[in-house]
């Protein structure tokens, strides 16, 4: 049975040419979980069957057909089935960029556009989120960027405001981003925590409980996304991922197959396929 939940479970990560500055993904996941996780981009998730749990700083939110689940740049979350069957999605992964651009396009919205909701019982947007991608898969980039507006238009107009500009208060919270900072630039050969905490001054517990608070999860957890999130990069740049891994710490390229598919719902290789053929 075990097996048969595995080869249920399907997923493509691509992007369509005509749909500059969007990644889109639909797929069934059964026994797939994403570990915490954040995004450069914005999240715009239809489930479109079964249900999903999706852990928030706010909470677990468990959305079934006819939600759409919404997730600002930078916000850590977790992702799993909610039921056996597990659950179906077709997702919008819209940049910083075109978020801007449309919320220019409606006039309404000033500062930074951040989602106001993490979940919204809204079917006919979730309906127009699987049109998208039906559009994208016919090569119809007249209805695809249509409709990819609308969406997005309607979900800025009914369920965002302005994203809080994030300032840093305290000692804790400048250490925090300065250990991120360290850990971006040497992402290859990472320090260890006790390593990191002298190198800034103060303790591991401390360091270790600020960059919690400050960025959802521990330092070692948010390294492992942010290598995926470099790997990509390279993936798309065309870099070969047994390079790709190397470049970005990892042992080999099983390691970063391993946490890559984690993260991102595929493997690098049909990732990188997903770019090149779309």
């Amino acid at each position: 049975m075990a097996d048969e939940a595995v080869e249920r479970e399907w997923a493509r990560h691509w992007q369509y040419p005509e749909l500059p500055g969007l990644d889109l993904l639909r797929a069934h996941y059964v026994r797939h979980t994403f570990p915490r996780h954040a995004h450069d981009g914005y999240v715009i998730a239809a489930v479109t069957g079964g249900i999903e749990e999706v852990g928030l700083p706010g909470g677990i939110v468990r959305a079934g057909p006819g939600s759409v689940v919404l997730i600002n740049p930078e916000v850590p979350h977790t992702a799993r089935a909610g039921v056996p069957e597990g659950w179906a999605y077709a997702t919008l992964y819209p940049s910083r960029e075109l978020i801007a651009e449309v919320a220019a396009e409606i006039g309404s919205l000033r500062g930074t556009p951040g989602f106001t909701a993490d979940s919204v019982a809204d079917p006919q947007t979730s309906h127009v989120i699987t049109e998208v991608h039906r559009a994208a898969e016919e090569g119809n980039a007249l209805a695809a960027d249509t409709l990819l507006r609308r969406a997005v238009a309607r979900m800025l107009t009914r369920h965002a405001g302005p994203l809080p500009a994030r300032t840093v208060r305290s000692a804790a919270a400048a250490d925090a981003a300065a250990a991120r900072a360290v850990l971006q630039e040497r992402m290859a050969d990472p320090p260890s925590l006790e390593r990191l905490a002298a190198e800034l001054g103060t303790s591991p517990f401390a360091l270790l409980r600020a960059f919690r608070e400050r960025y959802g999860m521990p330092p070692h957890t948010w390294l492992t996304d942010a290598r995926v999130r470099q790997a990509r990069r390279l993936l798309d740049a065309g870099t070969p991922p047994a390079q790709a891994a190397v470049a970005v710490g990892f042992t080999d390229q099983p390691h970063l197959n391993r946490h890559f598919t984690r993260i991102v719902g595929v493997p690098p290789g049909a990732y990188r396929r997903g770019r090149a053929g779309g």
